[in-house]
């Protein structure tokens, strides 16, 4: 157990799919899986494990922003020695022709600070990288699926109610949606020598002004689910 995590050891599974809400993994896990057991409860940040087509995994909630993700991802990297996380969570797009409900898989995460990769790793860089090969594997379950993936880049977000203006932020970044977490579980997976990558679902267009609602984050963001149960 941890400060933050009482599940026990053998509670965890080796793959890991992290969604930012606890109630989404609350709702991920009561649909998808069978033998379903909750095993963590500390903070309200649910955590469930159960089986998918006879393979153990375990839904858990990360909270919201890098600090919180931070936490919850090095845990269960180091001590539930977690293989592989697959965040799978929601994001703004910043282009106009990537819509709602488009499924996304990160391909590298900016972040407007390097503090948390100097803390962690020692390194002073603002671009992280997901798991080439867990991307791949991604990629091929979205194939057999036929689940359409955009691919590109996250800007990680230190602010969620920025005033720096968007054109700005889109000139700084290079990237294609936003969201608050990738950028922190890339650098725990490096420094801990494991797999992460994130797939995120278009909840809201900056440009367009399109957006879902909570209940719609909640329940019916089901494509990029499967495509990462898939890969059990």
């Amino acid at each position: 157990m941890t400060p933050h995590i009482n599940a026990k050891k053998e509670e965890i599974a080796k793959v890991v799919l992290m969604p930012g809400d606890p109630l989404r993994a609350k709702f991920i896990a009561e649909k998808y899986l069978k033998n379903v057991k909750q095993v963590n409860n500390v903070r309200n940040m649910l955590m469930f494990t159960g089986t998918y087509k006879d393979k153990e995994v375990t839904i858990a909630g990360s909270g919201m922003g890098q600090p919180s993700i931070g936490i919850y991802s090095f845990e269960l990297f180091k001590f539930y020695d977690v293989d592989k996380i697959i965040r799978i969570g929601s994001a703004g797009s910043y282009k106009e022709n990537l819509d709602l409900y488009e499924v996304f898989l990160v391909e590298s995460s900016f972040s407007d600070s390097s503090a948390y990769s100097e803390l962690v790793l020692g390194e002073k860089t603002n671009i992280h990288y997901p798991s080439k090969e867990l991307n791949k594997e991604i990629e091929k379950s979205a194939k057999d699926l036929e689940i359409n993936l955009n691919k590109g880049r996250v800007h990680s977000s230190d602010v969620f109610y920025a005033s720096r203006p968007l054109s700005e932020t889109l000139a700084i970044t290079q990237a294609d949606c936003v969201e608050m977490e990738s950028y922190a579980l890339f650098v725990n997976a490096k420094k801990l020598n494991k797999q992460a990558a994130t797939l995120l679902t278009i909840s809201d267009n900056l440009i367009t002004k399109k957006e879902t609602s909570p209940e719609e984050r909640e329940k019916k963001f089901l494509k990029m689910v499967e495509v990462a149960l898939n890969i059990l």
